[in-house]
């Protein structure tokens, strides 16, 4: 990997362990930071979220061969514009968005003389800011890469070399696949949970405090996920648009056909579809990508035990 100098624009969850891991786990490569907020960059510092944080974006960026960008998917166009003046004019560019069309396409209008390769590390918690990072969220994470047509496959390497330092399993996709396959996986999950939980709050009134007095484990799921930074998942539904509706139209026709078998009294119909997705359960179980233990282990406070976005 040739990369030796990082820079990381944004520093909350994301951008604070990127730094947190590159130190640990490539403790021979220089890491700067930046955050838009003086408080968070004042924190940043306090934690040592990189080896130098920059009160300027150009500035973080100066003699960094790899910039990536931890900004809300809807500012990362205009992060880009900030970072422009102190490129290196071979700097690789990318970033940690979870709806890569529409971020090449912001990115390579905003720095089109410049390596841009997006990618997506599929981890994190319902967590935010810069006391959120810890250095082993990607271990045993994947993260997806989308490089554009063009991009060097020398470039594409490092990149992927560097993730994989951190810890994650390394995946190369096409962008358009990317943003179908996380629409059903991660944005229409969150979707879910905003809405349910919302439905909740609505209700709270007429329960005189009962749903939440009372929440059972699945409540708790979706109220957990439900707290997700909002700035980010906004965009994310923004700039994913056309997929989540997609994959929305698809679950509102499956919901319709539950709703159904339930007013029929279908009862074969409903212990099939419950069977078939407890075997997906184990499935994600035996892939690594949970824990199996009682309450999935959360009642210990693990850190690692991560909603991915």
């Amino acid at each position: 990997m040739s990369f030796e100098k990082v820079a990381i624009i944004g520093l909350g969850l994301l951008g604070g362990s990127i730094g947190l891991a590159a130190q640990e786990h490539l403790p021979g490569i220089a890491t700067s930071g930046f955050d838009a907020d003086p408080k968070v960059r004042e924190r940043a510092r306090e934690r040592g979220l990189c080896a130098t944080i920059a009160d300027d974006p150009a500035e973080a960026v100066q003699g960094a061969d790899l910039v990536i960008l931890c900004v809300p998917v809807g500012a990362m166009g205009s992060a880009a514009e900030a970072i422009a003046p102190g490129l290196r004019p071979d700097a690789v560019i990318s970033d940690v968005g979870s709806s890569k069309q529409s971020i090449a396409a912001a990115l390579s209008a905003a720095l089109p003389d410049h390596v841009v390769i997006p990618a997506h590390p599929v981890a994190g918690t319902e967590q935010s800011g810069p006391d959120a990072g810890f250095a082993s969220l990607f271990h045993h994470r994947w993260c997806i890469i989308t490089p554009p047509e063009h991009a060097p496959q020398g470039k594409v390497d490092d990149l992927a070399e560097f993730w994989k330092a951190l810890g994650s399993t390394v995946e190369i996709m096409d962008a358009q696949h990317h943003d179908m396959v996380l629409a059903v996986t991660s944005h229409i999950p969150h979707l879910i949970a905003y809405t349910i939980v919302g439905t909740a709050s609505d209700l709270e009134e007429v329960t005189r405090g009962e749903v939440i007095k009372y929440s059972a484990g699945g409540f708790r799921d979706f109220t957990r996920i439900a707290a997700s930074d909002p700035t980010m998942w906004r965009d994310v539904f923004l700039n994913n648009k056309e997929a989540v509706l997609e994959m929305m139209d698809r679950f509102l026709t499956d919901l319709g056909m539950m709703r159904e078998a339930i007013r029929a009294g279908d009862g074969e119909m409903m212990f099939d579809q419950f069977s078939k997705t407890r075997a997906i359960r184990r499935r994600i179980i035996e892939q690594g990508q949970d824990d199996a233990r009682p309450d999935f282990g959360r009642h210990e406070h693990d850190p690692g035990d991560n909603e991915q976005e």
